[in-house]
């Protein structure tokens, strides 16, 4: 009985929606830069291309990773860190 409610338990986990975003970078402008941006121009990021990105789950960083090129010319991630933060949490 007990490992029918521990697999019940584990089928309701994975049911469960999480949000993922990554982080590319931040940048500051102002309003009035803001409403002169148009179609083609781009703005500059607080982050060089070697950084690593943020991985959010739910608004929680839990990781970072490279951006890389799948097939098909789609924009994916790599995790190459996993944040100690998301196990002190864990326990509580």
């Amino acid at each position: 009985m007990a490992d029918r409610d521990q697999e019940d338990s584990q089928q309701a986990i994975y049911n469960v929606d999480v949000d993922i975003s990554v982080v590319l970078g931040q940048a500051n402008l102002r309003v009035n830069q803001l409403l002169k941006l148009g179609r083609g121009a781009v703005v500059e990021l607080e982050q060089r291309t070697s950084d690593p990105v943020e991985i959010f789950a739910n608004d929680v960083l839990i990781a970072k990773g490279e951006v890389v090129i799948t097939s098909g010319d789609k924009i994916g991630v790599t995790l190459t860190e996993l944040v100690k933060s998301i196990y002190n949490t864990a326990g509580k």
